[in-house]
C-alpha cells in the first residue's frame, strides 16, 4: 500500500497543489507527510478525496499518532520564579487577600444567605 506522499507524487501534484485543493495549510501537509502528525478523519477523508485513493487504504500507512512532552526546568529559572512570587506576595498581599475573599463570598453566596435568613427568622 503506497501513503499519502507517494500517492500525491503519482498523481505529479505538489505538496501546494494539494494543500490547496484539500483546504489544509501546507505546513499541516508536510507534517503529516514526514510522520510528524495523525490528520484528523475529516483531512484524512478530504485528502483521499483529492488523490482519488481509498480511505481506508490511505490510513493504514499512517504512523502512530505521537504522544510526547517534555518538562524542562532549569534550577535558575525556578529560584527566578520564587524570588519574583515573593516579592509579588510582600507588596500586594493586601490585593491578593481581597480578591481571594471575593472569590470565597461568591462562591459561597447562598450559603451565607440561607444562614441571614435563617438567623432572622429565628430558626
Amino acid at each position: 500500500m503506497i501513503g499519502i506522499k507517494e500517492r500525491r507524487i503519482k498523481k505529479g501534484m505538489t505538496q501546494q497543489q494539494l494543500a490547496d485543493d484539500c483546504g489544509i495549510t501546507l505546513r499541516t501537509i508536510q507534517r503529516i507527510e514526514n510522520g510528524e502528525v495523525k490528520p484528523s478523519l475529516h483531512s484524512l477523508n478530504t485528502i483521499s478525496k483529492v488523490l482519488e485513493a481509498d480511505l481506508s487504504s490511505l490510513s493504514q500507512n499512517l504512523p502512530p499518532k505521537p504522544y510526547e512532552f517534555n518538562v524542562n526546568f532549569k534550577i535558575n529559572d525556578m529560584n527566578q520564579f520564587l524570588t519574583d512570587l515573593k516579592i509579588l506576595v510582600k507588596s500586594h498581599w493586601k490585593v491578593i487577600v481581597l480578591i481571594v475573599l471575593a472569590f470565597w463570598l461568591a462562591s459561597s453566596y447562598t450559603d451565607i444567605k440561607a444562614g441571614i435568613m435563617d438567623g432572622w427568622n429565628g430558626k
